[in-house]
């Protein structure tokens, strides 16, 4: 069984931990004010590692003021500094960028060519030695290295039972992958400092490499679809990809590579892991509301504002509540939006609304730990259901309150070997 902690690995027999969220930077590495701005709006959102790109001497300059300017705000969330084509040059002439970074991305396929390609990775590995760091051997389907791809082709046309084109892909992927994790064991790197990632843009494909790579070693994974698109179709691609694997237990560290909308937070990706995460019982990190999807019964859109609204406040107090109260995360809130199923639901959570559908009398009671305790009516409902959701927190869930959670936060062990 494997854990993982944030920025390194953790071989078989360690302790397991839960499931790591990682987001990644869209920001110029070298504007370090936006950076940090946007490394910092990733934490407060809930991630927990953040990828940075360090693609020129720009960039590399600028990541020690970084990390300091992040420590400054309290901020305390690794980075890991995304390498490609000159990482070992970089880490060469900014001990700072090397010193700041809490793990190095390297990726096979653009480390370089030919006799250069053992020697440059050699570099990096060894700053990675030199200061302590994690290793991430990320290797990409839209990356890999030609050279090794070409061999496998050539190996595979002269085989007996030639594989289709399709899996020569996904076993070069994790050759690649095995290869070089090995390469950096035999420099000196300890195992325990590397992770692994294989990330191509189809699920099937993505399931399929995973399941495989989980049974032929025992390092940490990173899963993510390398490309997941835009909007729903990036959600539910990731949803379904992610969902698979982690309910085999295989998987250390997630990342939802959503391609942004115009003018949207890139901290989406992160709430849409977490959501993840936390639908499937894995972890918890912000009180979710259930809400029915509304019918005939419904036709005021009022329960879904209601729901929408409440859904909001919570996300947006946890940053706050995180630290001041234990365990409400776990707290479960219920907007309902008619009688048929509406009292049941509420009484089953924490905080529960019942409101009034089409025809009914305009009234909603509000349940509490299963108990009925006030009816609301009037224009001020959403504010008084806010009211008791937050004196429900400050009871409940502050230094000796009682607290009450209907589904308590599972810790699940990793599994990186079938």
């Amino acid at each position: 069984m494997v854990g993982h902690v944030p920025v390194g690995g953790g071989l078989a027999g360690t302790q397991p931990a839960p499931v790591v969220v990682q987001s990644m930077t869209n920001t110029d590495t070298a504007d370090a004010e936006s950076t940090i701005k946007q490394v910092y709006e990733l934490w407060q959102a809930g991630s927990e590692v953040v990828r940075i790109t360090v693609n020129s001497p720009e960039a590399a300059a600028q990541v020690g003021k970084i990390r300091r300017g992040l420590d400054a705000l309290g901020c305390n969330v690794p980075l890991v500094g995304d390498f490609h084509f000159n990482g070992h040059k970089l880490l060469a002439a900014y001990p700072d960028c090397a010193e700041a970074l809490a793990k190095y991305r390297i990726n096979p396929g653009n480390v370089g060519k030919g006799s250069k390609r053992d020697e440059q990775f050699f570099a990096m590995i060894e700053a990675a030695i030199r200061y302590k760091k994690a290793v991430r051997i990320g290797v990409n389907w839209g990356s890999l290295d030609q050279a090794k791809m070409a061999q496998m082709m050539d190996d595979n046309a002269k085989s007996a039972h030639p594989l289709s084109a399709d899996a020569l892909m996904r076993e070069a992927l994790i050759q690649s992958a095995l290869e070089s994790a090995q390469q950096a064991v035999d420099i000196g790197l300890s195992p325990n400092q590397i992770i692994i990632s294989c990330k191509v843009s189809d699920v099937q494909d993505l399931v399929s490499v995973y399941s495989d790579l989980a049974d032929r070693c025992d390092y940490p994974l990173h899963l993510g679809l390398t490309e997941a698109g835009m909007g729903s179709k990036g959600i539910v691609a990731s949803t379904a990809a992610l969902a698979i694997l982690l309910q085999q237990g295989i998987g250390n560290t997630i990342r939802v590579s959503l391609t942004p909308e115009p003018n949207e937070s890139r901290t989406k990706e992160v709430v849409v892991a977490q959501e993840i995460l936390q639908t499937m019982g894995l972890r918890s990190f912000t009180p979710l509301v259930t809400a029915c999807p509304g019918c005939g019964r419904t036709t005021s859109t009022y329960f879904q504002e209601l729901a929408m609204q409440i859904q909001s406040y919570l996300r947006h107090q946890m940053p706050v509540w995180r630290n001041q109260y234990a365990g409400v995360e776990n707290m479960s809130v219920a907007v309902m939006g008619c009688v048929v199923n509406g009292p049941g639901e509420s009484k089953l959570a924490n905080v529960g609304i019942s409101l009034p559908g089409t025809g009914e009398i305009p009234v909603a009671p509000v349940y509490v730990d299963g108990e009925k305790t006030v009816t609301l009516k009037g224009d001020h409902v959403a504010q008084e259901f806010q009211a008791i959701i937050e004196a429900y927190v400050q009871k409940n869930y502050a230094e000796g309150g009682r607290l009450r959670v209907v589904s308590a936060t599972k810790t699940i062990s990793i599994q990186s070997v079938g």
